[in-house]
């Protein structure tokens, strides 16, 4: 099968999950699991983006992303959304910023399916790293993770600046560019 081929996972009983390349008509569910995301996460405010700023993002002219989805019965249930990175001690990389299958089709196989087409993705695109973040509390995420290879770090820290925090520090600073 070519890389973007469609392939379809089996669940029972007899439905079938298709995992494929997004598209600008996916930006609707995309949001929706995103929000799903961030309430699971305990920040259900915490979302900002749009559903034209993921069709302009992602499918516009400059992609900033790409994403997989699963879906079922023509709905997406599961999306994985990646971009490039780069690492100066490895090169071109892709960092998965989410993998998200929604509650109610948890521990079908899906979150795996999606795992898989990213990891054979990023293999075929020739990236020497592939990385994401995990919140320390979500034991189920770190033990699938952990279960299929990833070393999941506890000595490293994410650090993130919000747009405020960069406003504060462009005027503290006077940083231009």
């Amino acid at each position: 099968m070519g890389l973007f081929t469609q392939e379809l996972l089996h669940l029972p009983p007899m439905k079938k999950v298709h995992i494929r390349e997004a598209n600008a008509t996916d930006a609707a569910g995309i949001l929706a699991l995103i929000q799903e995301l961030a309430d699971f996460e305990r920040a259900p405010d915490a979302v900002a983006v749009t559903e034209s700023e993921l069709i302009r993002d992602g499918f516009g002219e400059n992609p900033q992303f790409k994403c997989f989805v699963a879906t079922l019965d023509q709905h997406i249930v599961g999306i994985a959304l990646f971009h490039p990175c780069y690492s100066t001690w490895k090169g071109r990389s892709w960092h998965l910023e989410d993998l998200i299958v929604t509650e109610s089709h948890r521990g079908k196989g899906i979150g795996f399916a999606l795992l898989q087409k990213f990891i054979s993705f990023a293999h075929a695109s020739g990236v020497r790293r592939i990385q994401w973040a995990v919140l320390d509390w979500n034991t189920p995420a770190i033990d699938f993770y952990e279960k299929h290879g990833a070393t999941v770090f506890s000595d490293w820290k994410i650090t993130q600046m919000t747009q405020g925090a960069i406003q504060e520090f462009i005027a503290k600073h006077h940083a231009s560019i």
